[in-house]
């Protein structure tokens, strides 16, 4: 009888690192865990050690390859999925990073993302990459990183550097140095990157300052990226998959089709909408983007990015120490009656689609003698619904009209905020079995890759439904509530 096959999923994201391993049936059977270091050097900037992620990726995968071998297992691939447009650059012959790791969050390039704007750039970069000037994206922050110390431009000139998102650091570091590559879905994320012909774009490099000596080679999403070092694990394993978190969820989501849409609640929250073949242009500040490429074929999607979901209620637990554990929360919102009058408005490093403002910052409307942390959690909730509506509403305008929503990540173990999330879009939730499905996302496309699963249609067999949740709130309380969000907002951006 032959060993069981494993496939081994890195879910490199922003508050933690995961590894979780998979049967060859997409059923998750060991995941090792751990948080790192969220850095705040200045107001809207936040950074990542890039030598602490990689110590709990080393980590973590250890755990889980050991976890296989006491089941008599072998692993058959890796997958890499990734917090996208995170950016380092590293030295090319020591792999140490000249700069921590500036996160997707990070909003110090607003000012030359204002400055491209203003001087009429921002439909060209739309054109070519899907994406709009904003810091969010990787290549305003490149150029901050080169322009931060005066020898780095002469290294980055000289061939010394490299560059990459987490995704791309990882291989680097995980081949010993031997790789250089990313996928498909990170690369359109950079804003360097043209998505209509699959190529890193010299026009945009030269707008955004950015050495074309840098980047990695773009792979499918499937595909040979190397072996790991045999140094690291004890034995050398295929790493055959990379995709960004949200492309990986969508996958594990199996939104194969055009139409299908998946939302994931981590750190921040992302709806994304598989458009197929077409790389559909947003008419309201959407992003269009990669989904997938597979077998040389490019799959496309509309996406609309929240930047603080989970990242809202880690505030609550860390900054104000009104929870002691994200789960505290679901009891504490379905207590009340009512939301009281109470928004919050998670604008802690500005607000995504289909806002787009850098500049706006958290908010608290409606308190009055009465409130109190109650209401601060249920209004925190709360507004990852809105915000998602808010996405579903410039999506319905853009002729995007779905009617089921996948949902994953950590947050919708929560019922009272699925529920409340379907009230308030007014549309049918379905909560899947395996619930981390970024990880599984980065599993599946290792094992297309290495054989382990034979096609798209049989990794959509493998997706299974534990919860449905219908919309059942009265039309005229939905409206109220939205329109006290829809005042929050204008207020916010005033």
């Amino acid at each position: 009888m032959s060993a069981p096959r494993h496939l081994l999923a890195i879910d490199q994201g922003t508050t933690s690192t995961r590894t979780v391993l998979f049967d060859d049936k997409g059923q998750p059977i060991f995941t090792a865990q751990t948080e790192f270091t969220q850095i705040f050097p200045q107001d809207g900037w936040v950074e990542h050690d890039p030598e602490e992620i990689w110590q709990t990726v080393l980590d973590t995968c250890k755990q889980a390859i050991a976890a296989s071998k006491e089941m008599g297992g072998t692993i058959a691939g890796l997958g890499i999925t990734n917090q996208r447009e995170t950016s380092l650059i590293w030295d090319k012959k020591t792999g140490k990073t000249v700069y921590n790791a500036i996160v997707w969050q990070d909003r110090r390039t607003s000012e030359t993302c204002h400055s491209l704007r203003d001087q009429g750039h921002e439909a060209m970069v739309t054109e070519k990459t899907g994406l709009l000037l904003d810091p969010y994206f990787s290549g305003s922050k490149i150029a901050w990183i080169l322009d931060n110390q005066p020898e780095l431009r002469a290294r980055a000139d000289n061939d010394e550097l490299a560059f990459g998102t987490i995704d791309s650091f990882l291989l680097w570091r995980l081949t010993g140095g031997k790789v250089h590559a990313t996928d498909a879905t990170n690369a359109s994320r950079t804003m360097i990157y043209n998505i209509h012909n699959n190529q890193w774009d010299d026009e945009l490099l030269a707008l955004l300052n950015v050495p074309a000596s840098l980047l990695p080679e773009v792979l499918d999403c499937a595909s040979d990226f190397g072996q790991t070092d045999p140094e690291l694990f004890g034995e050398s394993i295929k790493i055959a998959g990379i995709a960004g978190d949200q492309h990986a969820a969508a996958i594990g989501q199996a939104c194969f089709e055009p139409g299908m849409i998946k939302s994931t609640y981590g750190t921040g929250c992302f709806v994304l909408v598989n458009t197929g073949d077409k790389a559909i242009s947003s008419e309201h500040r959407l992003l269009t983007t990669i989904a997938y490429r597979l077998n040389g074929e490019t799959t496309y999607a509309i996406e609309g990015s929240i930047f603080s979901a989970g990242a809202a209620i880690q505030w609550l637990r860390d900054g104000l120490g009104i929870i002691k554990s994200a789960s505290d929360s679901e009891a504490i919102a379905s207590g009340l009656d009512g939301n009281h009058g109470v928004y919050l408005v998670p604008a802690f490093t500005g607000l995504g689609s289909p806002h787009w403002n850098a500049e706006a910052r958290g908010s608290i409307y409606g308190l009055t003698r009465d409130s109190g942390p109650a209401e601060i959690v249920r209004a925190t909730l709360e507004s990852v619904c809105y915000q998602t509506n808010d996405l579903f509403k410039a999506m319905n305008e853009d002729g995007v009209k779905p009617s089921i929503l996948r949902v994953d990540g950590g947050m919708v173990k929560n019922d009272w905020l699925v529920q409340q999330l379907s009230d308030t879009v007014d549309i049918q939730v379905q909560r899947p079995v395996v619930t981390e499905t970024t990880a599984l996302g980065a599993a599946f496309l290792a094992g297309l890759q290495t054989g382990v699963f034979a096609s798209l249609d049989d990794l959509a067999s493998y997706w299974r439904c534990e919860a449905d949740f219908e919309p059942n709130m009265p039309a005229q309380e939905r409206d109220t509530l939205i329109a006290g969000w829809d005042k929050a907002i204008a207020r916010t951006l005033l």
